[in-house]
């Protein structure tokens, strides 16, 4: 699949409404990231859109002070990101189409391990690596492409494919790794938004050999500390609810988990429910 097909941003601009959309191809959703005017007027066109599309799932980045109108519409709030719009807070307001994708048949077993892992957090245990932690460069797409295609049978973005990682590298995604005799094991990034002075911590990603050295959380700590320097302090991630690890080191490492995104994109090897984590870097 190509990286055009598999998602397309575009602007709505109307007379009474202007939006900033995603049409999501490959995890057949509708994603509404910001947007100003008439907000029942563009609940209208969006519903059409993603009918059109035969997609199976809206989801808006709402202000608070939106939530009444949604909720009117038969829309609900699953997460939130506090100070994610340029310190005002996000909710991540849905809606569904079928029944398949709004029941999640794993959902109690997802329940089981977050609670498990907040009433438990544990602190963190500092491992010794000499293993080699630095920042990538458009060079390392190769590597990072053939990491991600070992790791993830399927995952909700192209990255398994060098261009796309040279891309968002140019736009606004920092990608830090770690290295073993110049092999790199172990990736994560940061996503960031410029508008709204928030970014994503993302792609995380590390092969099984070397899963017990705490390296993701050591990459995380960096792209942290590389958020800081450029002003950004609203972290936040979105991890795969039935991973134990990710999770654990979510809340280890300072973050509140606020929320669960149903069947919200394909992951690993199916669609998955996901888990919203969030941190204000300035707590630190």
């Amino acid at each position: 699949m190509s990286v055009q097909k598999y998602s397309e941003q575009k602007q709505i601009n109307a007379a009474t409404y202007q939006a900033s959309i995603v049409i999501d191809y490959f995890n057949r959703r509708l994603r509404v990231l910001e947007y100003r005017g008439n907000l029942f007027s563009l609940i209208d066109e969006v519903y059409e859109i993603a009918v059109q599309h035969s997609f199976e799932k809206i989801i808006y980045m709402a202000k608070r002070e939106d939530l009444h109108c949604l909720m009117a519409q038969g829309y609900m709030i699953e997460a939130m990101i506090s100070k994610y719009f340029n310190g005002s807070d996000a909710y991540f307001v849905t809606k569904y189409f079928t029944n398949e994708r709004r029941n999640s048949e794993k959902w109690m077993e997802e329940e089981k391990i977050i609670t498990d892992i907040l009433r438990n957090p544990q602190e963190n245990k500092q491992t010794d690596t000499d293993f080699l932690i630095r920042k990538a460069t458009p060079k390392d797409a190769g590597q990072l492409a053939a990491l991600y295609n070992t790791v993830f049978q399927i995952y909700p973005t192209p990255l398994n494919n060098p261009d796309y990682i040279q891309q968002v590298m140019k736009e606004s995604t920092i990608f830090y790794v770690v290295e073993d005799n110049g092999t790199i094991i172990s990736v994560a990034s940061a996503e960031v938004n410029r508008a709204f002075y928030n970014a994503e911590l993302t792609d995380c990603a590390t092969l099984d050999a070397y899963r017990k050295h705490g390296l993701m959380k050591k990459l995380l700590v960096q792209l942290e500390k590389e958020l800081i320097s450029n002003g950004i302090y609203c972290a936040y991630s979105i991890a795969r609810a039935l991973s134990y690890g990710m999770n654990k080191s979510f809340c280890q490492l300072g973050y509140t988990y606020t929320g669960r995104l149903t069947n919200n994109c394909y992951i690993f090897d199916k669609i998955e429910d996901m888990n919203v984590w969030v941190r204000d870097l300035t707590e630190k």
